[in-house]
């Protein structure tokens, strides 16, 4: 298990592979919000998972003030999760999310019941999800997939294809016969 301090060099590192727009270290260290997101979800996340809830809820409220980002502390996230430019995301309580995935700003990763069950959608590994697309209710955006910008997506997505559009339908062709390597080009 990886410590706090590797676990923000492995973001660094992460934020250099998926941004082109990252020039130094310290710039992503001080200026990414999806980062400082990430960072207090994993405080909140280890409060809620000790029957802390209220203080995970208070963090998870400050970062989402002081970011843009609102991540409950009750969700699931993987390693090298990577929000770029962060505001207005939203990420529900019940929402799971596989390593590598990532998502552009303005994305809702959002419940469609009242009922006390999984109701948010399930990201799988190295999933995409493009500026300002709704993902809604327990569905599951499969391993590589890609959720265009503005989608409206209420079904599950297969590996390794793209939707888009209000409702989002598939386009192109899937590519099932391609394997992504999870993990690999991030510099040492």
């Amino acid at each position: 298990m990886l410590s706090f301090l590797d676990r923000i060099r492995e973001d660094v590192r992460t934020a250099f592979a998926k941004d082109p727009a990252a020039k130094s270290t310290i710039e992503v260290l001080l200026t990414y919000p999806g980062l400082h997101a990430i960072w207090t979800y994993r405080i909140a996340n280890a409060l809620w998972k000790r029957d802390h809830r209220l203080a995970g809820r208070l963090l998870s409220h400050f970062a989402r003030f002081l970011t843009g980002v609102e991540i409950h502390p009750g969700a699931e996230i993987g390693d090298r999760f990577f929000i770029d430019h962060g505001a207005g995301i939203v990420i529900g309580e019940t929402s799971e999310i596989g390593d590598d995935a990532m998502l552009y700003q303005g994305v809702t990763l959002g419940g469609d019941s009242l009922e006390d069950k999984k109701r948010h959608p399930t990201l799988e590994d190295g999933a995409t999800v493009g500026s300002n697309a709704t993902v809604l209710g327990p569905i599951t955006i499969g391993e590589g997939a890609s959720v265009g910008a503005g989608a409206v997506v209420l079904e599950s997505v297969p590996p390794n294809c793209t939707v888009v559009g209000n409702p989002a339908k598939l386009v192109g062709e899937c590519q099932e016969d391609e394997s992504i390597e999870l993990g690999s080009g991030f510099p040492d």
